[in-house]
């Protein structure tokens, strides 16, 4: 996911895009040298183990423990590997502290 941060009016430049979640993990397969079938910990090595940003508000997780949450120790392609992890970075960013709105809603239980 991308978000636009704020505006800021003291400059006239464009904003800046804020990349997080799968979005942000996207960024750093990219810039890794490994192929596919590969193992949790070959991804960690490769990347450098990132920080993620999680969402806006600047919250991240570490990789290897998104990879952790994910209980695959394999992953057979690209797309594999973010289907694994696309639902750990939803779950980061939904149980954010999200304010009084996100405190009602987790009051609330979900059906």
């Amino acid at each position: 996911m991308a978000a636009r941060p704020p505006a800021n009016d003291d400059t006239d430049d464009e904003p800046t895009v804020v990349t997080f979640g799968i979005a942000a993990v996207e960024e750093f397969l990219d810039g890794a040298d490994f192929s596919y079938p590969v193992d949790r910990q070959t991804v960690v090595d490769t990347t450098g183990d990132p920080e993620i940003p999680v969402d806006t508000s600047g919250r991240t997780l570490a990789l290897s423990k998104a990879l952790e949450r994910t209980e695959q120790r394999r992953y057979e392609s690209r797309r594999d590997l973010l289907n694994a992890l696309h639902p750990v970075f939803e779950d980061a960013r939904q149980s954010g502290s999200g304010g009084i709105v996100g405190f009602v809603r987790s009051l609330i239980p979900s059906f």
